[in-house]
């Protein structure tokens, strides 16, 4: 050992790795969490009520899963990639591709839709608004986790 503090790196490191593996852990359920809401509103909902809640939970269900890719990611960068996911995907349905695809696969109807539908881009905000909301909050309990903003001295 040199005594430039070189030792303490790794032990630095290993807590943001538990950290890491907790927020990933949580995101997880969360995502679990989230289909599940998905179903529920589809078994007892129909009509707008149904398709709008779904439309929002899709991007809850991103947002999550961006915090299982990138559990370091602050609660509102997680929340507009999941944003922008949503939009470009419906975006994606005024050139007929995905309607194609989902003709021919489960997957691709679930994940792509079919049909563009103007007012679903709202919703997806709406979607992204309340997963940062959530994300915030339990990031806030979590900061060591890497929800929250790092400072200076936690560098």
């Amino acid at each position: 050992m040199t005594g430039d503090g070189g030792a303490a790196a790794p032990s630095r490191r290993a807590p943001r790795a538990v950290a890491a593996l907790r927020v990933r852990a949580v995101a997880a359920g969360a995502a679990v969490l989230t289909v599940l809401a998905g179903l529920g509103v589809r078994a007892f909902a129909d009509g707008d009520l149904a398709k709008y809640a779904g439309d929002a939970l899709y991007t809850v269900l991103v947002c999550a899963l961006a915090a299982v890719i990138a559990p370091g990611a602050r609660p509102v960068v997680r929340a507009g990639a999941a944003l922008a996911f949503s939009w470009a995907v419906e975006l994606l349905q005024l050139t007929g591709v995905p309607a194609d695809l989902s003709r021919h696969s489960t997957v691709a109807r679930l994940v792509l839709g079919s049909t563009f539908n103007a007012p679903d881009l709202f919703w997806y905000v709406v979607g992204a608004g309340f997963a940062w909301a959530v994300s915030a909050v339990v990031g806030s309990a979590t900061t060591s986790a890497g929800c929250a903003p790092r400072t200076s001295a936690s560098r």
